[in-house]
């Protein structure tokens, strides 16, 4: 099977960049964005999640319910954690398809991919559920917790564990296949269907073969690499805290290019379009070409950066797009979309309203507790 999907290297830059829409939020973020293809979704303070379109920036619902960390998507669905239960919202209208009764404290954010909702718990148990009704298929408990996200790809799950490890398990039964010890803990896994790249705070970016966990070559950092690695099916690209952004050869491990960023990064590499973006808690992000490296200009967020950039193409264009939500203490949170034109100019969407829209409530059959 291919190492991952190749991407397009005639895609166009993300610059020059055009704003499209701002939405002053008016209030705080209580956990950071998920989004699908069409929508961003937003926990803000007073337990709500508001929903927007990101082409147009029109709010699509806001439901009052709270999520404790970022929440997952898949499936049509969005899925939010709080101290009591783990709730299914319909991505369409945020009215809830299904909930659990749920008090496990997660030592991760929920994941979903492929039809699956993998949670990983601070005792170290491992859940696998099917995400269209809740449905656990199994648990399995692993001698450490989770340290990362996990990753899924082809019939595997991969466990980044606090123990120095990554556990293989079967997706489809939980069932171990191996355990591969790094040099330290290894943090988020960009998982293909043939090999695995992970940093690890041993200040090494591994690569892993995806059959039997061997480490097929590591390349040395200056620092604990952040956020998750992203691939163009030629190369895997990453960032890590000794402020470098870099490009290794996807099979070889052979550098490519690497650039020093001016900026901390708190969050992985995002792709838009032929273009990297680097991220950190920053006013403005620097962008690169993919190809060489090269710089490509400056991304004005319009304030301070609260949480990863996510990208995307124009619907029925090739033109890239970015989400950036952003912090301020006196204004709260707002969310921007940029892209490389815009025509004609899409009008800026008002504030959140104050009143809060009633979801529907939950049908009745709601599945049991795990």
């Amino acid at each position: 099977m291919p190492a991952g999907p190749k991407i397009d290297r005639t895609l166009p830059s993300l610059f020059p960049t055009t704003p499209a829409w701002t939405l002053p939020l008016m209030n705080e973020l209580t956990a950071p964005p998920a989004y699908d293809e069409t929508t961003v979704f937003l926990p803000i303070e007073g337990d709500r999640v508001v929903a927007y379109e990101i082409v147009s920036g029109a709010q699509k619902w806001l439901a009052p319910l709270r999520s404790q960390m970022e929440p997952a998507v898949g499936d049509g669905l969005l899925f939010l954690i709080d101290a009591e239960k783990l709730s299914a919202l319909k991505a369409t209208d945020g009215s809830i398809a299904w909930q659990l009764p749920f008090t496990e404290k997660l030592a991760v954010r929920p994941v979903w991919d492929n039809g699956w909702l993998v949670l990983a718990t601070e005792p170290g148990e491992i859940l696998a559920l099917r995400a269209t009704d809740g449905h656990l298929v199994w648990r399995r408990t692993l001698e450490s917790r989770a340290h990362a996200l996990p990753a899924l790809a082809a019939d595997r799950v991969y466990i980044p564990t606090a123990e120095n490890g990554i556990v293989a398990l079967r997706i489809d039964t939980g069932e171990p296949v191996w355990t591969r010890r790094l040099g330290g803990s290894p943090n988020d896994i960009l998982a293909l269907d043939q090999r695995l790249y992970a940093g690890a705070n041993d200040n090494f970016f591994y690569c892993l073969m995806a059959k039997d966990g061997r480490v097929a070559w590591r390349w040395r950092t200056g620092g604990d690499v952040i956020g998750v690695p992203i691939s163009d099916g030629d190369r895997v690209y990453f960032v890590a805290l000794d402020n470098v952004l870099r490009a290794l050869d996807l099979k070889s491990g052979v550098q490519q290019w690497m650039r020093p960023l001016p900026l901390r990064p708190a969050w992985g590499p995002v792709k838009a379009g032929s273009t990297i973006v680097a991220s950190g808690l920053t006013a403005t992000l620097p962008a690169f070409d993919m190809k060489e490296g090269k710089p490509a200009g400056d991304l004005a967020a319009g304030g301070e950066v609260a949480a990863l950039p996510h990208a995307l193409e124009e619907p029925g264009t090739k033109k890239p797009l970015i989400v950036i939500v952003t912090h301020d203490i006196a204004k709260g949170a707002s969310a921007s979309l940029a892209g490389r034109t815009f025509e004609p100019a899409v009008t800026p969407v008002g504030t959140l309203p104050n009143l809060i829209q009633i979801a529907p409530a939950a049908p009745a059959g709601t599945p049991p507790r795990p």
